[in-house]
């Protein structure tokens, strides 16, 4: 019996592995040059991810992680983000669930940021 959820992460690039369980895409944009087939997701969250204009002012070099990490906590309590990470617990609930991504560096992108929320939430 698994203690709470279980989320892995992996960039939508590498081939899907029998372990990933769901293969959920948790980017605001579809991988550059990706067919769906290749990237072979089970679902697009796209209200789970920072929205355009927080994505635009990290990248900018605007804000800096913290501040980051702040307003996308902020922006997950919103109504249609909190409905996209309802969605992740319940898919959570029976399986392992991969969250994929496109960004180069997933350790320093929204992704930590969404698990930690999603680990907090699903207890």
């Amino acid at each position: 019996m698994r203690s709470g959820p279980e989320f892995r992460v992996r960039r939508v690039y590498d081939s899907p592995e029998p372990a990933d369980g769901r293969r959920v895409l948790v980017d605001r944009l579809w991988p550059r040059g990706l067919s769906k087939e290749r990237a072979a997701v089970d679902e697009w969250l796209k209200d789970a991810t920072p929205s355009g204009d927080l994505r635009t002012a990290y990248h900018a070099g605007r804000l800096d992680f913290a501040a980051f990490r702040a307003r996308y906590e902020e922006e997950l309590a919103a109504p249609e983000a909190a409905a996209a990470v309802d969605r992740l617990l319940v898919l959570a609930r029976d399986s392992a669930v991969t969250l994929v991504t496109a960004v180069k560096d997933p350790e320093h992108s929204h992704v930590p940021v969404l698990v930690g929320h999603l680990r907090r939430r699903g207890g």
